[in-house]
């Protein structure tokens, strides 16, 4: 959508709202509700406040210590939202809206430097001094419940009634028991500038899978921040619930496998070539600094506690970090062909910050590059048997720990960055850490 689109809508009333929207350190959409004029009138021109505490708490909103950009001893000032017209969409979902995303910068016109969003392209910047382009797409898998949200809340998310009650992995019966929520969800975001490809079941009770065209990396980004924030607010119109949750039970996690290919000036593939698994020069190197930096980078691929339970052997979240073609134990699994080729990412799970994890990838791939890194050979067989691999981290504190000592983080993202995020995931464990859990209660209310 244009700007001068957006104006002509405003005038004759088709619009009368506009979303301006950040993407906090969680990867949720976060900002203001605007009307359609004053957005036009004020807004356009000159961004529009908030408080800089928007990526400084914790997911339930607290205020927490740590934060050098953000605390009560500097008074929780403002930053301004440009908008980035360039995203300028209508809602489908909502009557007579737009949405525009927005970057960051103080009220003294610095960028922000923990801003997601900023995060990438200044990795994307990175990139394009080696003359490269990175392009993305994202497989974002969730778990669809016949509750509602409010439902869901009040029993605790406990008990809750899936979409399905059994694997409807590529089923074309289970996917037409929830059709009407998929079909709105395809259209409406292909009414919001996204390209859908498919729908399709997994594995989970009532787990389902919506895929998107690649793009270049930032709207890649743009596009799935979007679309999971839109999918939620659909399915709460229809009554149901969905959760992208890494784990959300014991049965199989959501993943969001990230496909990353690199393009030179001639907007040909630069991983392309003679070597091995058909990979140039230039791709081997990506892939041996991918691998290289993936332990240490794994706090950008799975922020959170629950992230790490879904690693289990046998299950198709990787474990061990190697890669292969067309290999689905492997970390990294060598997809396509000819122009197509692309290296997907498995490590990543439905609650990942797509911005913080392509920024990993690219930071990863430029490491390679840089540094002119080996590619191991691949693996064939069974990945999960490997005993001799280098092992995706069991946890959230070995993860931060990993990236708050990383050289690695520190030259590719900056000293601020590193701290900023490594206290997201301190404090985190320290939350958790204080919680006393159900499953405590049940081993030892009575028997302890």
């Amino acid at each position: 959508m244009h700007l001068e689109d957006l104006d002509v809508a405003v005038d004759n009333g088709s619009i009368d709202t506009v979303l301006l929207a950040l993407t906090d350190m969680q990867g949720r959409l976060q900002g203001k509700r605007l009307h359609g004029r004053y957005f036009v009138d004020e807004v356009v021109a000159h961004g529009s406040e908030g408080c800089n505490y928007l990526l400084a708490v914790d997911v339930d909103m607290n205020t927490v210590d740590g934060y050098q950009m953000s605390s009560w001893s500097s008074g929780y000032g403002d930053f301004v939202m440009k908008p980035d017209f360039r995203t300028l969409r209508p809602v489908p979902w909502q009557p007579r809206t737009a949405m525009v995303l927005a970057d960051l910068e103080t009220t003294d016109g610095v960028p922000v430097y923990a801003s997601p969003r900023q995060i990438l392209q200044r990795q994307l910047d990175r990139l394009a001094e080696h003359g490269l382009t990175a392009f993305a797409g994202t497989e974002l898998e969730f778990v669809l419940f016949r509750d509602s949200y409010e439902q869901a809340f009040e029993k605790n998310y406990r008990d809750l009634v899936p979409a399905n009650q059994y694997n409807v992995d590529y089923s074309l019966l289970g996917t037409a028991r929830v059709e009407p929520l998929l079909r709105r969800i395809r259209n409406e975001m292909y009414g919001a500038g996204l390209t859908p490809e498919s729908a399709k079941g997994e594995c989970n009770f009532g787990q389902h899978e919506i895929a998107f065209r690649y793009a270049d990396a930032l709207t890649c980004a743009d596009n799935h921040v979007i679309y999971k924030n839109g999918a939620k607010e659909i399915a709460a119109q229809e009554g149901m619930a969905l959760t992208f949750m890494a784990k959300p039970n014991a049965r199989e996690g959501n993943s969001c496998h990230i496909h990353f290919s690199l393009r030179g000036p001639d907007g040909k593939s630069a991983m392309l070539g003679d070597g091995p698994a058909h990979l140039s020069v230039t791709g081997q190197r990506v892939v041996a600094g991918l691998l290289a930096t993936m332990r240490e980078f794994s706090l950008l691929f799975a922020p959170n506690i629950n992230s790490y339970k879904r690693y289990q052997p046998g299950s198709f979240a990787p474990t061990a970090l190697r890669w292969g073609v067309d290999n689905r134990t492997c970390s990294l699994r060598m997809a396509g062909h000819g122009e197509g080729m692309r290296v997907e990412n498995r490590v990543p799970g439905g609650d990942v910050n797509p911005y913080l994890a392509i920024a990993a990838l690219v930071a990863g791939a430029l490491h390679g590059l840089d540094n002119e890194l080996e590619l191991e050979p691949e693996l064939v067989g069974n990945a999960y048997d490997d005993a001799t691999a280098p092992r995706v981290p069991t946890t959230l504190r070995e993860a931060g720990d990993l990236w708050l000592g990383s050289e690695v983080a520190r030259n590719a993202f900056g000293p601020e960055v590193v701290a900023h995020y490594g206290n997201m995931a301190q404090v985190e464990l320290a939350a958790f850490d204080a919680a006393v859990t159900d499953w405590e209660l049940r081993r030892g209310f009575e028997r302890m």
